[in-house]
């Protein structure tokens, strides 16, 4: 146990979401611990990095501009050390709807994923998508989807029957499609239909002026029990604009409940082969689309099975290659965290 490797994990952004339970599963899975000791530090957005003791570091950083000097000083000052940094929130979606200056912002990608010795892409598409536009030298790319421990949801017993009530469950933010979502189901006449809504965000009272007057929509705010969640509606419908992966879609798998979505970015990864995929983002494509997935009684549950086993040799593939067999340099003070354990490295 003492011979393991070190893997300290970067992360800027704390709040809920999908990026915090991923890492929550790191630090926690037995399978990521037969081979490497994982560690989060939580550092200020753009701000100075800490100096780090670890055989590995890997940033789940946001980058941009404003952070490539922080970025450049971490690699200066640690030579040695093997750097990998996950690409959690770009894609070809992503650019094509939010990015004007596409040329400034390449360079900028370029720049910072030339620091670190791998970048993990969270979806096949993703990774494509990096290579494609020669973001990351072929040799330096990775793809291992995320997962979280879905054992909560494989407990959970499929719906019987033709879905009734909808889930839409994810940060009320404008990359999730919501809108459409709640404009397309209005144009279903049947009373009996539900949309429940899962999530805050900055699209809160946009969403809930568009859903006025139908009782049918009910908004539900954030939860911290997602498997509860999911055992509360019988189709998921995710008409996100873009999308890294899309835990919700694995999840909802997991569960055995059918995903709606777009084949975009990496939902074509998370949504499976069983995947009900709409084109476009279109409200009267939606709504069709919902009227054939609610008259759908024959589906098989997909459960997922082995993601946490593949997620976990993905990692454990990494980490050898970066780190092979050798030893780490004895820690300096306050190193020894046990694994799994929460560090605020309280930066400003």
């Amino acid at each position: 146990m003492t011979d393991m490797p070190r893997i300290l994990h970067l992360v800027d952004d704390a709040t809920p979401g999908g990026i915090t339970r991923v890492l929550d599963h790191i630090r926690s899975c037995p399978l990521m611990a037969q081979t490497a000791r994982h560690e989060l530090w939580t550092v200020a957005r753009n701000a100075a990095l800490p100096r780090c003791d670890a055989d590995m570091i890997v940033s789940h950083l946001s980058l941009s501009w404003r952070g490539l000097p922080a970025l450049i000083s971490l690699r200066a000052r640690h030579p040695g050390t093997p750097l990998v940094h996950v690409e959690h929130s770009y894609t070809e979606a992503f650019t094509a709807l939010n990015v004007r200056a596409k040329l400034r912002f390449f360079t900028m990608l370029r720049t910072a994923y030339a620091l670190f010795d791998r970048v993990v892409a969270v979806s096949e598409a993703q990774g494509a998508w990096l290579t494609r536009r020669r973001l990351v030298p072929a040799g330096a790319l990775r793809v291992i989807p995320p997962v979280v421990d879905l054992a909560g949801f494989r407990a959970l017993p499929a719906p019987q029957g033709a879905p009734r009530v909808i889930g839409a469950i994810g940060r009320l933010h404008r990359q999730k499609g919501f809108d459409i979502l709640i404009q397309a189901f209005r144009q279903l006449p049947d009373a009996g239909l539900a949309l429940h809504i899962h999530g805050s965000g900055p699209e809160e009272a946009a969403l809930r002026a568009l859903a006025e007057g139908d009782p049918r929509i009910r908004f539900f705010g954030h939860s911290g029990q997602p498997e509860k969640v999911m055992a509360s509606v019988d189709l998921v419908a995710m008409p996100s604009r873009w999308e890294a992966f899309g835990l919700v879609a694995l999840e909802a798998r997991s569960a055995g409940r059918p995903v709606l979505c777009p084949r975009l970015d990496g939902l074509a990864t998370s949504a499976g082969a069983d995947g009900l995929f709409v084109t476009g983002h279109g409200i009267d494509a939606w709504a069709r689309a919902l009227q054939r997935a609610l008259a759908a009684t024959d589906s098989t549950p997909d459960r997922a099975a082995g993601c946490e086993a593949v997620f976990a040799e993905g990692w454990a593939e990494l980490i050898a290659s970066c780190c092979g067999h050798a030893k780490r340099a004895p820690q300096s003070a306050g190193a020894g965290a046990a694994p799994g354990t929460l560090i605020a490295a309280g930066l400003s």
